[in-house]
């Protein structure tokens, strides 16, 4: 939203964006900034983020993300970087002739971004599973909470406001599974459900939390009737509590 902190929001973008080099299904793909002066604003922020990100080895202390886990996926990644070009995205940040010393075989993609993409292009409607973060951008709040919405997955989003109002509006009216706010991975913690909604579901149950305890337990039920056993008229005496 145009009133959040943009630096912050920006310093959660690149954590969720290009954490684990964008391999993880919490992975955010898409920013969606409401106006053009708001993302006008976050892309500005997030370049010089995304210039200093440290790129190299598990073996390097130093690196903030490391290579993708196959060739496949890096040829995946890269060829949707591609499409995401020919169909008129604007490509801010090119990690695809990302090169290391030394490492000439690994499976490197530099950190990528998008910016002016649709929600008609297969940057938008695949998940990407790589280091490369679009920028869509929106004119009204009621465009940022139907992009959503009318997704057919439902897995995870968030919101970046400083208003209450925005933010209680948009977590009741959302339609996916979890919902953050100025939480960029919006994962509960343990003792709560997991799992998004739509297309996003995975079996009849949650994940975790007291969902996937029921999954996981073998269920016996006993029902019990103990009749006394004492005659009419009988004494009966209390056993002394020790």
């Amino acid at each position: 939203m145009p009133d959040a902190d943009m630096e912050k929001a920006a310093d959660a973008l690149m954590g969720a964006g290009y954490g684990a080099a964008g391999e993880r299904c919490m992975a955010v793909s898409v920013a969606v900034p409401v106006g053009n002066e708001t993302a006008d604003r976050i892309v500005a922020a997030l370049l010089p983020r995304i210039q200093k990100l440290k790129v190299g080895p598990s073996t390097d202390a130093d690196s903030e993300m490391g290579p993708l886990v196959t060739a496949a996926a890096k040829a995946r990644v890269i060829g949707l970087i591609n499409k995401g070009v020919e169909q008129g995205a604007k490509l801010i940040v090119d990690g695809r002739d990302f090169a290391l010393q030394g490492y000439e075989q690994g499976f490197f993609v530099g950190p990528t971004l998008f910016d002016h993409v649709t929600t008609e292009m297969d940057i938008y409607r695949e998940e990407i599973f790589g280091p490369v973060l679009s920028v869509v951008r929106a004119t009204i709040y009621e465009e940022v909470l139907a992009l959503p919405s009318d997704n057919p997955y439902g897995n995870g989003v968030a919101i970046f406001t400083r208003d209450g109002d925005t933010a209680r509006d948009f977590t009741a009216r959302v339609n996916v599974g979890m919902v953050g706010v100025n939480v960029p991975v919006p994962v509960p913690v343990a003792y709560h459900s997991f799992g998004g909604w739509k297309a996003s579901s995975f079996g009849d149950l949650n994940q975790y939390g007291t969902d996937s305890m029921q999954f996981w337990t073998k269920v016996k039920t006993v029902t019990s009737r103990w009749p006394s056993g004492i005659k009419e008229g009988a004494e009966f005496q209390f056993p002394t509590m020790l």
